[in-house]
């Protein structure tokens, strides 16, 4: 039922398989002894050219691979270091139209901007740290890679094709994984506006069997549009422009559900919008450069306490920040000239030197936009009042579910743990804990699993479905509870103890429905876990098919009978019909290296509350309805 559970939110393709089947763990070959290290003179020392070394050490440059199921695989990322360049030459004043057509594996982008230089065109896209985005006087405010981009996009790419355009004359270059096949230079036939044109195909080498899901594009397109007002984006055919930036993208994600008008602010280097809903947490979407961080930093901190300044100031009143943030749904954008970022990929920004002029710049905005505002501002204070009164009576509630819990154990009951975590930086960025269903799932994991980083979960079965009520329920749910001080969110979603939430159920109506609990528990009460990629599907195999010398596994009815084809129709075929009936021995590979995940997503905030309550909410026509054209006749 996971899988139904509406258009808005869904979880991402799953990932497909490396191959249609896995042999046996019995058939791995054993590790061969450690030969003796060999002469270490100069002729040991080998040099790179800077794309051999971007095909070698790809993840330094885009971080992760992937194939198409995540937002941050690393397929995007190039599409995205394209579409910078054409986003740098709109903010100088070039071109107020970017095309991008994806196709077949194939993407095609088109600026209309100035055109690189045309006699640079090849070092340009082939050689590090060869570009104009060193040069304030050409780019100021640069989104790409400052000189990384556009070559990494060519050495990680199978077919590379680049025409750039000025004034009526054109360059062109073909490249294959970062070789030169051909270039060349004349005089345009017919008249084309100046620009660059870019056509790439990722390489299958490198990115395995990948599918672009066009969703995730989607998204960034529209990201795109909010951060540059003015800025058309052409999508497979279809157009993406904002006239309010940064005013239409809290629209979208929030629609009717703000406690009042969106409060907006745009500067010249600092752009914000802010709102307040009925929903727990808080939600912000923070960018650089028209880079989203996704992990936000010291920008996204200064609005924060800038934010809190500029409304204790308005009403006088020292208002505490966790009663002012709560329900709030904010965004933020800053353009900085030497953007400093704690990773290649930029996903969190690390300048300190920000922090002063923007939280003075918060301030004053929000301060501003409240004496303009004042009915607005009557209805903030309300929900700041509510806040304050809802804390007063949670922390009451606290109080007797730690009393009790101390009574139950020192230890979180159902709960093996792992030895690293979140906090563990670096070293516990790998860390998992997997929510099972039952203690016969659990059993075949605890044994199999990886202690360092995996840790387990056993939930007694279904948990209480949470739609509608208040957070203080959660402390009179004993499971839910000790689920909440697992995960290490009980103050804030930011002391979570692991990378990712693994929801690991059965593939039948009990686990699905299941699913769909502790998904409506993660939206309702801490939705930011689901906007930050946090919470994951576990795919596990239907079927074993298996003769005399070879064991197969498949996933769906199609590779089931694929295996059958390899293995010959005397094949013994097994159905798993729950996690539990896999042995240790097996359950090993498929949370091992090979483990498929499906990312649970969310199109947008606005259309969680509807969706929760046609599948949680009370019964009604409409649902018992949906329940009978698709879950009975699937069953059938």
């Amino acid at each position: 039922m996971a899988k139904k559970t509406a258009k808005n939110v869904k979880t991402a393709k799953a990932a497909k398989a490396k191959a249609s089947a896995k042999t046996a763990a019995s058939e791995k070959s054993q590790a061969a002894p450690i030969a003796k290290s060999g002469v270490y003179d100069e002729s040991k020392i080998k040099t790179l050219s800077s794309l051999e070394h971007i095909r070698l050490r790809t993840g330094m440059y885009i971080g992760r691979l992937g194939d198409g199921s995540n937002p941050d695989d690393g397929m995007y990322v190039l599409l995205k270091e394209v579409i910078d360049n054409g986003i740098d030459e709109f903010i100088m004043g070039n071109g107020k139209t970017i095309e991008v057509v994806v196709k077949d594996g194939t993407v095609k982008i088109r600026d209309f901007g100035r055109g690189i230089p045309l006699g640079k065109l090849v070092e340009c896209v082939s050689v590090i740290n060869t570009g104009a985005k060193y040069n304030d006087d050409v780019f100021q405010f640069s989104v790409g890679l400052n000189g990384v981009g556009t070559k990494a996009v060519n050495a990680l790419s199978s077919h590379f094709r680049v025409v750039a355009i000025r004034d009526g004359e054109f360059a062109e270059a073909v490249f294959s994984r970062g070789d030169l096949l051909s270039n060349r230079k004349g005089k345009l036939k017919d008249k084309q506006k100046n620009g660059t044109f870019v056509e790439f195909t990722p390489d299958k080498e490198i990115f395995g069997d990948y599918e672009f899901n066009f969703e995730f594009i989607e998204r960034r397109i529209l990201n795109y549009a909010y951060l540059n007002t003015g800025l058309t984006l052409m999508f497979n055919g279809k157009s993406y422009v904002s006239k309010r930036g940064l005013y239409d993208l809290l629209t979208e994600e929030t629609g009717d559900d703000q406690l009042y008008p969106i409060g907006y602010y745009k500067g010249d280097h600092l752009e914000f919008a802010f709102t307040h809903t009925n929903n727990y947490g808080e939600e912000y979407f923070s960018f650089v450069n028209g880079q989203f961080t996704s992990d936000g930093g010291t920008h996204l901190s200064a609005f924060k306490e800038g934010f809190l300044k500029g409304i204790q100031a308005y009403f006088k009143k020292d208002y505490r920040s966790e009663d002012i943030r709560e329900g709030t749904i904010a965004t933020v954008a800053v353009k900085l000239k030497s953007p400093v970022f704690e990773s290649q990929t930029k996903n969190k920004l690390g300048n300190s030197d920000i922090r002063t002029w923007l939280v003075q710049e918060v301030k004053a905005a929000v301060e501003d936009w409240l004496h303009k505002n004042v009915e607005a501002g009557k209805k903030l204070e309300l929900k700041i009042l509510s806040n304050e009164s809802l804390r007063t009576e949670l922390n009451a509630v606290k109080k007797e579910a730690r009393e009790a819990a101390k009574k139950i154990a020192l230890k979180i009951p159902k709960l093996k743990d792992c030895k690293l975590h979140l906090e563990d930086g670096k070293q516990g960025e790998h860390s998992t804990i997997f929510l099972t269903e039952g203690d016969s799932a659990s059993g075949s994991m605890v044994s199999s699993r990886d202690v360092m980083n995996q840790a387990i979960f056993s939930l007694r079965g279904k948990v209480e479905n949470m739609y509608g009520k208040k957070r203080a329920s959660i402390y009179k749910n004993e499971e839910l509870y000790n689920l909440m001080m697992a995960l290490g969110i009980e103050n804030d979603v930011s002391g979570l103890r692991y990378a990712k939430i693994v929801i690991a159920t059965d593939a039948d109506f009990d686990g699905f429905h299941i699913r769909n609990l502790l998904l409506t528990f993660f939206l309702s009460y801490f939705e930011e876990l689901v906007t930050g990629g946090r919470i994951y599907i576990l795919e596990t195999p239907l079927f074993r098919v298996r003769n005399k010398k070879e064991t197969l596994y498949s996933y769906t009815e199609k590779e089931r009978d694929e295996c059958i084809a390899a293995l010959g129709s005397q094949a013994e075929v097994t159905r798993f019909k729950g996690l539990g009936e896999i042995n240790p021995k097996e359950f090993g590979q498929f949370i091992g290296e090979d483990i498929r995940l499906v990312p649970v997503s969310v199109n947008t905030l606005k259309a969680v509350p509807q969706v929760l309550d046609f599948y949680m909410g009370k019964n009604t026509p409409e649902r018992r309805e949906y329940i009978m054209k698709n879950l009975i006749g699937d069953a059938g």
